[in-house]
C-alpha cells in the first residue's frame, strides 16, 4: 500500500504525518478521511484551488492532469511545476510526499 507523506505544514498538519493511501483515491479524501482538513471551497468539483497541493516525491506516478486543472492551476497561489489540485489527482501504486502551500484562495471566504 503506498503512502501519503505530508510535510509539516503549521495549521493544518503541525507535525507532518504518513497515512496509508488507498490507490485510486484522490489526495484530498486521502487527507480529509485522515483528519487533514485541506481546504476544498468547491467541494472538489475542479472549481477552484484551494486544495493545491505541491508534489515532492512521486509526481511521475500520477495520471496527467486533466485541462480544466490545468487552467485553475494557473491561478493558484505558490503555483510550481509539480503543483496538482488535491481533489483531481489520484494516488497509485508509488509513495507521494506532499506539501500543503502556506496559503491558498479562497474568493468566497474572502468575501470576494
Amino acid at each position: 500500500m503506498p503512502q501519503l507523506i505530508v510535510l509539516p505544514h503549521v495549521e493544518l498538519c503541525p507535525q507532518g504525518a504518513a497515512i496509508d493511501a488507498i490507490p485510486g483515491k484522490t489526495i484530498c479524501d486521502t487527507l480529509l478521511e485522515n483528519g487533514i482538513e485541506i481546504e476544498h471551497a468547491c467541494e472538489k468539483s475542479c472549481a477552484c484551488t484551494t486544495c493545491h497541493v505541491i508534489v515532492r516525491e512521486g509526481f511521475e506516478s500520477l495520471p496527467p492532469a486533466e485541462e480544466l486543472e490545468e487552467d485553475l492551476l494557473d491561478k493558484a497561489w505558490g503555483l510550481e511545476p509539480t503543483s496538482r489540485l488535491a481533489c483531481q489527482a489520484l494516488v497509485m501504486n508509488q509513495d507521494l510526499v506532499i506539501e500543503i502551500p502556506k496559503y491558498s484562495i479562497n474568493m468566497v471566504k474572502e468575501g470576494h
